[in-house]
């Protein structure tokens, strides 16, 4: 029986791809980026029972040296975020595709598709395969939302059953994408120019933290490798602004983008050949 551990599942999204969306987050994460927005999504549960002694309303159980999610129970205090050691969220529910797609398909008509993030979602790759047959026969689009740490050649049943990507490139340059992730970008550069050359590729994001890394080179470097594919499927490029909320507490020092650099930076995207640029 294949499961994953599921973080949280938004019911309705407008930011996470196409139209009106249910997006699913898993927990887990092989990257550390230092501005991460969603900190408590990358490491696992250790057990080490802390959150169990402080939860307020009783969510969260000790079960045979496990900690067991309640979540009929949870108020969402964050107090067990708060208390943990280790990065992590005890808050996982471990799920079947069939019962993830169970609270999918209670928004169904009023979503056009749904997106798998996390963490990282292509760490579950069979999870997310079966997930998305359930959504496609239900006529749902389907998206995921990727750091492309991890190879999509050769994962030919999965792509057939995505619609598309929405790729993370952090930074171009090797030595800039260590300094923000600890981690190669290999990868994630040839995840690129794969997926676009299969039509696949939807989205690239960056996130625009000043000083952190080389941004004009991240965007012009982004274009001249995607330029050649951009006819078979146009590649949005999406320019996300730092911002402090939810980054740990060492990382919260960089700066957040003025109004004037996005729209510098916008423009500069567009002349390095995309023609869909959003930034936010």
């Amino acid at each position: 029986m294949i499961t994953a551990p599921v973080n949280k599942i938004i019911p309705f999204s407008s930011v996470d791809g196409p139209g009106n969306r249910t997006a699913v987050f898993f927990q887990g994460c092989n990257w550390d980026c230092c501005y991460c927005h969603n900190p408590e999504t990358r490491n696992m549960c250790t057990g080490c029972m802390a959150c169990v002694q402080v939860c307020p309303v009783g969510a969260l159980q000790n079960e045979n040296g496990k900690v067991h999610f309640f979540p009929e129970r949870c108020v969402g205090c964050d107090t067990c975020i708060k208390t943990c050691r280790f990065g992590s969220s005890p808050r996982i529910c471990n799920l079947t595709p069939e019962e993830t797609f169970e609270q999918i398909k209670k928004q169904i008509p009023f979503i056009s598709g749904v997106t798998v993030s996390g963490g990282e979602c292509s760490l579950y790759c069979e999870f997310v395969e079966s997930l998305f047959k359930l959504c496609k026969e239900a006529g749902l689009n389907t998206m995921m939302d990727s750091n492309g740490s991890t190879p999509f050649d050769g994962k030919d049943d999965l792509l057939a059953v995505t619609d598309g990507v929405m790729l993370d490139i952090k930074a171009f340059g090797e030595e800039d994408h260590l300094k923000v992730t600890a981690m190669p970008n290999k990868n994630t550069l040839e995840n690129a120019v794969f997926l676009a050359k299969m039509g696949k590729l939807f989205e690239i994001r960056t996130v625009i933290v000043p000083g952190l890394f080389d941004i004009e080179n991240t965007i012009i470097k982004a274009g001249e490798l995607l330029r050649p594919y951009q006819s078979i499927h146009p590649v949005r490029y999406k320019l996300i602004s730092y911002r402090p909320f939810g980054v740990r507490e060492e990382y919260r020092t960089y700066q957040s983008p003025s109004k004037e650099y996005m729209e510098q930076l916008e423009e500069l995207a567009y002349k390095s050949g995309f023609d869909d640029v959003v930034t936010t």
